[in-house]
């Protein structure tokens, strides 16, 4: 990797899923090292003159996925996924935007649901319909969509989105449950969708 003579690079942030470009910081190696044994990204700021986790104070951490080199091997490219806006001043990129769509909180869930499969945590509700089984799992989810029917007909809004959530959470479950990823899911339904 080239550096520049204080022993720094450019690392350009993505969004692993959407693509969008969320920001750029500097590391050194150091900070390149700690990235990858944390997967949380780290940078090297050069006005404090230290070492900074991504997220740190305001717990919006950026949760790596990949990375690689550009052709030069002087700039850095880094996949990952938000939790929470990128921005300090509450965007989803330096740059201004803010993505409407905001799916931090469905990214979070899904790996927390990844994390209970890989950590078991006592007491976890998803600890415990792990313990059950799949066909457990399954069920649940065949419960949720009877519930969220049932809600559609009726004219309580409130306890419809209650339902369309808790079917959500359920379905990322068996998802997990069924070693098949959220975005190989999108994936399919990109493949269907029509030009």
């Amino acid at each position: 990797m080239k550096t520049d003579k204080n022993g720094l690079f450019p690392a350009i942030i993505q969004h692993a899923n959407t693509k969008e470009v969320l920001m750029l910081g500097y590391m050194n190696d150091e900070a390149f090292k700690l990235t990858k044994e944390t997967q949380k990204v780290t940078f090297f700021s050069r006005t404090r003159n230290e070492i900074w986790v991504k997220g740190e104070t305001s717990g919006n951490y950026l949760n790596l996925i990949n990375c690689k080199l550009d052709c030069d091997q002087d700039a850095l490219l880094i996949q990952a996924v938000p939790i929470g806006p990128t921005c300090h001043t509450g965007t989803s990129s330096c740059w201004g935007e803010t993505n409407l769509r905001d799916f931090s909180t469905l990214e979070q869930l899904i790996q927390t649901i990844d994390n209970r499969f890989s950590a078991p945590k006592e007491g976890s509700y998803i600890q415990a319909l792990i313990e059950k089984g799949l066909p457990k799992i399954a069920q649940k989810v065949g419960e949720e969509g009877v519930e969220i029917v049932i809600e559609a007909m009726r004219n309580e809004p409130e306890l419809f989105k209650e339902e369309a959530a808790d079917l959500l959470f359920h379905y990322l479950i068996l998802l997990r449950a069924k070693e098949v990823t959220f975005d190989e899911i999108l994936g399919v339904l990109s493949g269907r969708i029509k030009e």
